[in-house]
């Protein structure tokens, strides 16, 4: 069909994707792509016969019946089904990664825990072998909760494809770069971005430029979601348009080629002839997705006081109560402190929330020592916690000017169910000892005199 002819005084955008190249903007969009032409049924989801002889075949995300605006599925159409990319399974052996419910006896997760950055190695380690899982929360096998882990990556995959049926992937590096080759297209990633890749969804995963670092919120629940913003509005916070999916891309390759499935926690393998990365068109909104931090747009108080850190969700994964997150993900960025008579860093508290922190870089400003970059924290449900003595006295007595609080980037993984570490986390990785030690010199102020400060 002829395009309709344009008046003369339009200009008219030379690509359909936006402006970044390989991928398309939104969050929760109905996508559409193709990289063949004509690849992609148009008016329909499943013709009598494919183009190019690619088979129809549909990812759901959700269960068919979900409500229209949580309704998530995607069309493939691709050079074999599905099917064709499972054999018999053989269950195989991947010791550091480790699924909910997980709870060592002699391992104690009451308590304030800090680990330096998770060590490199010299051993080839790949997206599978390199997952270090620090804390595990709720129950794989009933969907709900989460699980914590550090990446270490060296060695990229060859001919070897990796999905998950138990979650989706929430991943934020630290170090290096990956590329993740996902069947819906092709993502490149790096320090200050993150990714999500959706259950269900097969990739390889290979080194950009290595070695990597970093860290993987692991969501057996209801899928992330940007958090209502109330009366914040439709701006700020993390915006829809910021958030990148591929363009579609394919593989047609005859070469054996395993399958690595997590399913209900165990990890099984399955051989192939060929590369399972083949469909060359897709339509719908169950994707995956990469976001830069560094366009969250952080809001906060202009006069006194500050809101509580939720002001801070860049995603939420809600839970079956209301206003309770299975997981929030929450970033602490460059922002400007300009409250007046406030004491500004987070204040002393407990919660019914248990919080894992990362740092990504620079320094977070309740902790100004033993907080790193590569770093990890653990405050679990109802222990309390807040800045050590220095952040607190540094607060108290500064000059209250408008101050800019740059280079520093950390995030949380918060949830509501009780995180419980591993033995890597307990015994292996760079547990600081002496980390709830930061509070025993904080002094009792009080001696009853009125107006004292």
């Amino acid at each position: 069909m002829n395009r309709p002819t344009l008046p003369h005084s339009f200009v008219q955008a030379a690509t359909p994707q936006g402006t970044t190249p390989g991928y398309m903007p939104g969050f929760g969009n109905d996508f559409e792509t193709e990289a063949l032409p004509g690849a992609l049924p148009q008016g329909m989801n499943s013709p009598q016969k494919c183009n190019y002889g690619l088979y129809g075949e549909q990812l759901s995300g959700t269960a068919f019946t979900a409500p229209s605006h949580q309704n998530e599925r995607t069309w493939c159409y691709r050079i074999r089904p599905s099917v064709k990319h499972s054999k018999r399974y053989v269950k195989i052996d991947v010791p550091y990664w480790k699924s909910a419910p997980h709870i060592d006896p002699d391992v104690i997760s009451l308590g304030q825990y800090r680990w330096d950055p998770v060590p490199h190695t010299d051993a080839a380690l790949t997206w599978i072998t390199g997952i270090r899982t620090m804390t595990t929360a709720g129950d794989v096998n009933t969907q709900v909760g989460m699980a914590s882990h550090v990446y270490l990556v060296t060695a990229s995959m060859k001919d070897e494809y990796f999905f998950s049926a138990d979650s989706e992937l929430l991943i934020v590096p630290q170090e290096g770069r990956l590329r993740f080759c996902t069947e819906l297209g092709i993502i490149d990633l790096e320090p200050k971005e993150i990714a999500i890749i959706p259950r269900g969804l097969l990739y390889r995963v290979e080194v950009l430029e290595g070695p990597c670092r970093g860290f993987v919120c692991e969501n057996y629940g209801q899928k992330f979601d940007l958090p209502g913003r109330g009366p914040i509005g439709a701006n700020c916070m993390a915006n829809r348009r910021d958030f990148k999916t591929p363009v579609a891309a394919f593989e047609d390759r005859e070469v054996p080629s395993s399958v690595v499935i997590k399913w209900c926690g165990q990890f099984h393998r399955t051989e192939i002839g060929h590369s399972p990365l083949d469909v060359v068109a897709w339509h719908g909104n169950y994707a995956p997705v990469k976001y830069d931090l560094r366009t969250y747009c952080p809001v906060g108080a202009i006069l006194f006081d500050h809101p509580d850190p939720s002001i801070f969700t860049v995603l939420t994964a809600p839970s079956g109560v209301e206003g309770t997150a299975n997981i929030d993900f929450v970033l602490f960025r460059e922002r400007w402190m300009v409250a007046e008579n406030t004491f500004r860093p987070p204040w002393y508290h407990k919660n019914i929330m248990s919080e894992l922190m990362g740092n990504i870089y620079g320094q977070y400003d309740a902790k100004p020592q033993g907080f790193v970059p590569g770093g990890m924290s653990l405050h679990n449900m109802m222990l309390p916690h807040g800045p050590d003595k220095n952040a607190f006295e540094g607060a108290s007595n500064a000059d209250l000017k408008a101050e800019k609080l740059d280079n520093t980037m950390s995030f949380m993984f918060e949830t509501r169910f009780p995180q419980h570490l591993t033995r890597f986390a307990a015994a292996e990785a760079p547990l600081q000892d002496d980390y709830i030690d930061c509070w025993d010199s904080l002094e009792k102020k009080f001696d009853g005199t009125p107006g004292k400060k």
